[in-house]
């Protein structure tokens, strides 16, 4: 008899609900039947330097609880650390401590709200005159920094690549997983839309190409070589052939929507945007 594949679960970005609180933000996406919340730490929604943060988290926990949601945990708040340069100081910066930092603390946090991964990204290439070889060293080692603490925790990093910064692509992923040594809870995080306008692979090879390292998926519809996260049906994706390749490979973590831009008709974007992907992946 045959076993039908386990059915894809389906997550929302709090970073297109701005406007909203918090707590607000969970129970708007639990009434429209999402499975969970990727949840970007930022000064608006959960602060990691908060002085409340024990408390903050512990009341988030809490609530995840009770509208019995799913939990990933992002780190990719462009101006959470310098409110001049977006995504720095990065692992390759001079001041890559502050960035290790930061992702340490997410570990931590993603520990005390059941989050089994935490997203990130290599932010763009250094301006210093930093070579390639020398900024892929200062990367690697700061990723095995932060692993230390996720063996700790028994957390996972969910690295993402991502249009016009370091790393860009699944293949450049799988490089720094090598130089960290395939560490076990070294893995991916594909966003769909940025496969779609970077890559030179199509979206269904870079979904086979990150399988065996993949833990979450962020999804919205894009361009080609535009990266502007749009709602589904703006672009050019055709999402059903890669929900299908998703849910056949048996993945089980978060396939969340990330549209940064929604945050003004929030609730109306999240509902459409669990309309359409639970008819594209029937």
């Amino acid at each position: 008899m045959t076993v039908p594949p386990t059915p894809l679960r389906f997550g929302y970005g709090t970073n297109g609900f701005t406007n909203h609180r918090l707590g607000d933000v969970l129970t708007v996406l639990a009434d429209l039947g999402y499975d969970g919340v990727a949840l970007t730490l930022d000064h608006g929604h959960l602060d990691p330097y908060a002085p409340d943060l024990p408390r903050r988290v512990a009341e988030i926990a809490r609530d995840l609880d009770r509208h019995d949601l799913d939990v990933t945990l992002e780190t990719g708040a462009p101006y959470l650390l310098d409110p001049w340069g977006k995504h720095r100081p990065t692992l390759m910066s001079d001041a890559a401590e502050h960035r290790i930092d930061l992702l340490r603390r997410a570990v931590r946090v993603a520990a005390d709200l059941g989050s089994p991964t935490v997203h990130l990204c290599s932010g763009p290439a250094p301006h210093d005159g930093l070579q390639a070889g020398d900024a892929w060293k200062r990367l690697a080692a700061g990723v095995e920094t932060v692993l230390e603490t996720a063996e700790e925790y028994g957390v996972s990093l969910a690295f993402e690549p991502e249009p016009y910064m370091f790393v860009d692509t699944v293949e450049r992923c799988l490089e720094l997983a090598e130089l960290v040594g395939g560490h076990e809870l070294f893995g991916i995080t594909l966003d769909v839309g940025h496969a779609h306008c970077v890559e030179e692979r199509t979206v269904l090879e870079c979904v086979r190409l990150a399988a065996p390292r993949l833990l979450n998926v962020q999804i919205e519809d894009m361009r080609r070589g535009v990266h502007q996260h749009l709602e589904f049906g703006a672009g050019e994706i055709d999402f059903p052939p890669v929900l299908a390749a998703l849910r056949d490979l048996g993945h089980r973590g978060l396939v969340s929507v990330e549209i940064q831009g929604g945050s003004l008709d929030a609730p109306d974007v999240a509902r459409r945007s669990i309309e359409f992907l639970r008819a594209a992946a029937a």
